[in-house]
């Protein structure tokens, strides 16, 4: 179990794997988030509204709602913090100081949020919970990011965070169905009793 009983095997490997998830989806929105998706749409230049980052870093959600549904909140915030630090450390490096200290104030603030709110919403019907945490949080989350990291840098942000929150929320509708075979499938004997 990643909660209290984080003695266990199955405990280490879990939160060692919703950890490294985390991390990983980090760093890698945070070398996407600087390549535009280039095309256009009639006559919409897709590389004024929308970057890469913005597929990949919903998954974030899913790992945090996840984790927070099987194991609790507790472990869902311990996940949260692991990768915080190891995602803005990396990001720092792989990709640039700004956007990696962008990255880690918005992250930390809307996973913190997402879990605080799934977690008030985790007794209602499955999807509930982990649709408007995920929601309420990408909102908060893309405002911090794009404002922090690209303000006064002359590159079209505020069109950025629009396509990205777009792109977050179909993200969110299609990571539901992922969530619920994750909660489905995992062991029962392997979950907190609470969850």
């Amino acid at each position: 179990m990643i909660s209290s009983d984080s003695g266990s095997g199955a405990g280490r490997a879990s939160f060692a794997l919703a950890a490294a998830a985390m991390a990983a989806v980090i760093l890698v929105s945070n070398i996407l988030v600087q390549h535009p998706v280039q095309g256009m749409v009639g006559e919409v230049d897709l590389a004024e509204l929308l970057t890469w980052g913005a597929f990949t870093y919903p998954i974030a959600f899913l790992v945090t709602d996840t984790t927070n549904r099987l194991f609790g909140a507790g472990a869902a915030r311990r996940v949260v913090y692991v990768g915080f630090f190891i995602g803005v450390i990396l990001s720092v490096i792989a990709a640039d100081v700004r956007i990696g200290l962008a990255s880690g104030a918005a992250f930390l603030v809307a996973q913190l949020l997402d879990v605080l709110i799934f977690d008030r919403l985790r007794r209602g019907v499955w999807w509930k919970a982990p649709m408007v945490s995920s929601l309420i949080a990408s909102a908060i989350d893309t405002i911090l990011f794009f404002s922090i990291a690209f303000a006064g840098t002359g590159l079209p942000w505020i069109g950025w965070a629009f396509g990205d929150f777009t792109a977050k929320l179909i993200m969110i509708a299609v990571l539901l169905y992922p969530f619920r075979l994750i909660v489905t499938f995992y062991p029962e004997r392997l979950r907190v009793s609470s969850a």
